[in-house]
């Protein structure tokens, strides 16, 4: 029987600003059903390694064969440019061949007991994965990639901004998945508190903001299910006064600006030695200023609109903000004359030190340029932060740099590049940034519990 109310939701191109489809507004009351058949899959699911493996792998093929449609898709309703899409579908169909190959180990305890013990991996049961606007398909495969490879269940539940390709990549895996392995919900809110707090989930994987994982991390409490939060970031960027400024600024400008600086590890603040501060300052806002700014279905554009007009509205209040204060838009600064949510590329200078902009995660295309005069204080202020997700170090000495990126207090911390991950590190903050590790083997074991079996050795009793 069709629900009476909110049956479907509109979906927004960003570069237009205008509605082009729309999703089903699953109610909550069709959850209890999900979460069943995710129950009851699981039993299936978790019974086969061989079987898992197969499907998994032919999960990866189909999504690869589905790029054509599923990139057009996700930057229609996301906005990043095309090849980042086709760079997004890549990365799921790598994460899920890069986690089938990894097993858990079977371990024996050897402690001198007359007794055999052994250490096993059970998986958990139902998954609830909720993935925020940033990388709809990617932070998905980031969750379920591991926990399907160890023999759980998912419901997948994307943002209400881009359900659109999320829900056409469930039905590409379906056709590779048992029935019932994988699900995706789409809705409005409270359905992803609801699934988060849903009695039949035993694990919830979340990304988002801070206030919404307390939120998740109090609604699963009362089922005590296992919690893993990615709670974004405000990395900084620290310059040592041997760097080579023209030689970094390429990468140090888009490893603030990509996918329009919405990215949780992103560079979100610079600190440069006072002598070189202007010149810093000059070489990121020359690119600022040339950078193509347009559709991402045009072919020459380089960075995309704002994903939605809440995030638009937010970087607009802390850019204004911070020129109040006395901050100088080098380059940007306002909002483009054009429909759809796009923000020039904005380069900040003489921002105050305890400015919105520079304490909280913008998550837009503003960059604030901080000059320090003494290095002990650059490293105090990149760490004078609630977050912790990564940070980096730019110079030419590595072992000096490598010495100052130790004294972050974050998970990551690059040398001379930013926001690189590998499929075989882990990937986790400190502070406020999260709970939990994804990536690697530590995103596998994540998904799994442990199970010991001792018996006694031959001869035994």
């Amino acid at each position: 029987m069709p629900h009476p109310r909110r049956e479907r939701f509109a979906v927004v191109d960003p570069a237009t600003g205008d509605a082009f489809d729309e999703a089903p507004d699953q109610q909550p009351d069709e959850l209890d059903a999900v979460v069943g058949r995710a129950r009851e899959a699981w039993a299936g699911w978790r019974a086969d390694p061989e079987a898992r493996t197969a499907a998994l792998l032919a999960s990866a093929d189909a999504v690869e064969a589905a790029g054509g449609e599923l990139a057009p898709l996700l930057t229609r309703e996301q906005g990043k440019p095309l090849a980042e899409s086709y760079s997004e579908i890549a990365r799921t169909a790598a994460r899920l061949r890069h986690f089938v190959a990894m097993a858990p180990e079977t371990r024996t305890i050897t402690d001198g007991r007359p007794v055999h013990s052994e250490i096993r991996w059970r998986s958990l049961g139902p998954v609830a994965a909720i993935v925020p606007w940033n990388f709809p398909l990617q932070l998905a495969s980031a969750k379920f990639a591991p926990a399907l490879a160890a023999g759980n269940t998912v419901v997948l539940k994307p943002s209400p901004f881009t359900p659109l390709a999320t829900r056409l990549l469930g039905s590409v895996l379906s056709a590779a998945l048992p029935e019932g392995v994988l699900t995706v919900v789409t809705g409005r809110e409270p359905l992803g508190a609801l699934l988060a707090s849903h009695p039949g989930i035993r694990h919830v994987t979340f990304t988002g903001s801070v206030p919404t994982g307390r939120a998740v991390a109090a609604g699963s409490a009362p089922g005590l299910a296992r919690v893993t939060l990615e709670l974004g970031g405000n990395d900084a960027a620290v310059l040592l006064d041997d760097v080579e400024v023209e030689a970094v600024a390429d990468r140090l400008f888009w490893a603030a600006f990509r996918n329009c600086g919405q990215v949780c590890m992103a560079v979100k603040r610079v600190y440069a030695p006072a002598r070189l501060h202007a010149r810093v300052v000059e070489a990121l806002a020359e690119r600022a200023k040339t950078v193509v700014v347009g559709s991402g279905l045009d072919p020459g554009t380089e960075l995309g609109p704002v994903n939605n007009a809440a995030q638009l509205a937010r970087v607009e209040r802390c850019t204004a903000r911070a020129l109040e204060e006395g901050a100088r838009a080098v380059a940007g600064g306002h909002r483009l004359d054009r429909p759809g949510y796009f923000y020039a590329p904005t380069i900040l200078t003489d921002v105050p030190p305890d400015s919105p902009v520079v304490m909280e995660e913008q998550f837009g295309p503003v960059l604030p340029v901080l000059p320090y005069g003494d290095l002990d204080e650059a490293v105090e202020a990149a760490n004078a932060t609630r977050y912790g997700l990564g940070g980096s170090v730019w110079g030419t000495d590595l072992d000096r740099a490598e010495e100052v990126a130790g004294r972050l207090e974050c998970g990551t911390a690059w040398i001379n590049h930013h926001a690189e991950l590998s499929l075989d590190q882990p990937f986790a903050g400190i502070k406020e940034s999260g709970v939990g590790v994804a990536g690697g083997p530590w995103g596998l074991y994540g998904n799994l519990r442990p199970f010991v079996v001792h018996r006694p050795r031959e001869g035994g009793r």
